[in-house]
């Protein structure tokens, strides 16, 4: 889909376009000279339509061409900004799109550029399609559109608003397109193979194979890995963009488990094919590096991500099994479906011993647990470390994907001691009872002593059974758009 920003339209047939109606009904300036000219929008108006949310579409509207007209309910006019903007931007990209529209035209309030960029940016945004390994298009669910223009009076400032933007959807959709590949597609290796490409928008890249990592000790993340004929990675990517590029970078580290069966601690089949998702928090990692680097980022980040696959045959480890892991700490695995604290455990060791971070954040789609305690719309947050958690849950609110700080109190690693190793992977006895603290408190010990959050991101990566409004089916991408806010407001030069 083509993006354009222009000062002047000329609908026609086949084209929508879309204005705002604010609660109440009250009618935008774009809506109101279009209602002038017809004489059908205040009438269309009233019953259940009242502007809060939603859209109706009018079709073949005279005044407007010939083209259908969308009327996007936008809430309260005083509370229009730019998530409302971007809000607006995907419910008409919706409604264009359910129309059969060829092109949609965005005619909303004016004045500052930036809700014009956002309301771009949300129509680009819900016009994201994972169609790749369809042979015959399903055209109800296919995207219509091939071109998005966004009406405003100073096209340069409203392009320059949205550049950053851009970079970002960018990021969002090379992260949509790793989660939403099959894991016959997208293994460990295949994985670490796309990572490289990545090169060209100016990140270093490193793809560590298994023969590197048994040299380094991370006992723990090939553990995982050997039951897989997949093969088992350890992906770096770093961005150097800071004034000082020597100074201390920002490391992100991701779960990457591109399929996860559960090992011999086998999972049910009911929503096993789910776990191809299991690599969200990687995925949602190389996406944000995608970001950063496209809008030349002024700062020093670096990604760690351990790529793996939970898999069972006659290497598989057992429940039982004792592993080193890369910090020396003995791991007794006792659940082999509790495998993303294990990648985790060597990526976190590896990313704090070798560029020693100022702060570190990890993503992993990591317990079931953190879903029942959050349901479906937060991440849970494990954090010491208060100005670290603070810039998190600031950015989380800024950019929509929120966290919500849980605990992980020390009094934690009693549930995780075991006489047969330094630690166990899993609590025993007490069911799923504080299992996303008692998660974290098994990471803590890998992290190092500088400043660092855990991120259980299980729930809003992917929602099959409600989209959110700007994402595609299925997969949302959680933690990009956070981890692209973060390093804006907090790690910049």
């Amino acid at each position: 889909m083509d993006i354009e920003f222009v000062t002047g339209m000329k609908p026609g047939p086949g084209d929508a376009l879309a204005v705002v109606v604010f609660e109440g009904a009250a009618l935008s300036p774009q809506a109101e000279r279009l209602d002038t000219a017809s004489g059908v929008l205040r009438q269309a108006l009233g019953g259940r339509f009242t502007g809060a949310r939603g859209a109706l579409t009018l079709p073949a509207c005279s005044a407007a061409g010939g083209a259908a007209v969308i009327l996007v309910g936008a809430g309260r006019e005083l509370d229009w900004s730019e998530r409302s903007a971007e809000r607006a931007g995907a419910e008409a990209l919706r409604a264009a799109e359910a129309f059969g529209a060829r092109r949609l035209i965005l005619d909303f309030p004016s004045g500052d550029p930036a809700p014009a960029a956002f309301a771009a940016f949300g129509a680009a945004l819900a016009g994201y399609r994972f169609e790749r390994h369809r042979t015959t298009p399903d055209v109800a669910r296919s995207a219509s559109l091939s071109r998005l223009e966004t009406v405003f009076e100073d096209v340069a400032a409203v392009r320059a608003a949205f550049a950053p933007l851009d970079a970002l959807r960018e990021g969002v959709f090379f992260a949509r397109d790793l989660i939403s590949e099959p894991a016959n597609v997208l293994g460990p290796v295949a994985f670490g193979e796309r990572l490289l490409s990545l090169e060209r928008p100016g990140l270093s890249v490193e793809v560590l194979a298994e023969e590197e990592l048994r040299s380094l000790g991370m006992g723990a993340l090939i553990g995982v890995g050997a039951g897989s004929a997949a093969g088992t990675r350890l992906a770096v990517l770093r961005w150097t963009g800071a004034d000082d590029p020597d100074e201390a970078p920002l490391a992100l580290v991701g779960k990457g488990v591109t399929f996860d069966t559960g090992g011999v601690s086998i999972k049910p089949a009911a929503g096993l094919e789910e776990m191809k998702w299991d690599m969200g928090g990687a995925g949602a990692i190389a996406g944000a590096m995608v970001a950063l680097a496209r809008r030349r980022a002024r700062a020093n980040v670096v990604a760690v991500l351990a790529l793996a696959e939970n898999m069972v045959d006659g290497a598989s480890q057992r429940p039982g099994d004792v592993v080193r892991s890369m910090s020396g700490q003995t791991i007794e695995v006792v659940d082999t479906d509790a495998e993303g604290r294990l990648v985790l455990a060597d990526a976190l060791w590896y990313a704090h011993t070798r560029f020693k971070p100022r702060a570190m954040v990890d993503l992993a789609t990591l317990t079931g647990a953190v879903m029942v305690a959050l349901g479906q719309d937060y991440g849970g947050l494990f954090c010491e470390d208060d100005d670290l958690a603070d810039a998190l849950l600031s950015a989380g609110r800024n950019c929509g994907e929120q966290l919500w700080r849980l605990p992980m109190p020390e009094s934690y690693d009693r549930h995780i001691e075991t006489p047969w190793a330094d630690v166990r992977n899993v609590a025993l006895g007490i069911g799923r009872q504080g299992g996303a603290s008692i998660a974290a408190r098994f990471l803590r010990r890998f992290a190092g002593g500088g400043p660092w959050a855990h991120l259980d991101i299980s729930a809003p990566v992917w929602d099959t059974r409600a989209a959110g409004l700007a994402s595609g089916p299925g997969v949302n991408a959680f933690g990009v758009r956070l981890l692209d806010e973060l390093v804006r407001r907090r790690f910049e030069s």
